[in-house]
């Protein structure tokens, strides 16, 4: 990724904090649904198999993970969804 990540500007943010699997991955099957191709999400979760889950959605699914971080027991994911 060539941009910071405080610099992308999102289209739309998922809050899945305190969730567990498999609502956080559910939640953003719906979200990336509702977003225009080529849009960026943000999502916010704090359940640690999102670390392995969401990775795994975007490559079944085509999608890019742009960026991903970890801060104190807060996992954070900046996810494009693919072309039409």
């Amino acid at each position: 990724m060539s941009e910071p990540i405080e610099n992308l500007t999102v289209d739309a943010v998922l809050e899945a904090v305190g969730l567990f699997c498999p609502e956080p991955v559910m939640m953003l099957h719906q979200k990336v649904r509702d977003l225009p191709a080529g849009g960026l999400l943000k999502v916010i979760a704090t359940d640690p198999s999102t670390r392995r889950d969401i990775p795994k959605f975007c490559v079944f699914l085509g999608h890019e993970l742009v960026a991903e971080q970890a801060e104190e027991g807060t996992f954070l994911y900046w996810i494009r969804k693919k072309p039409d």
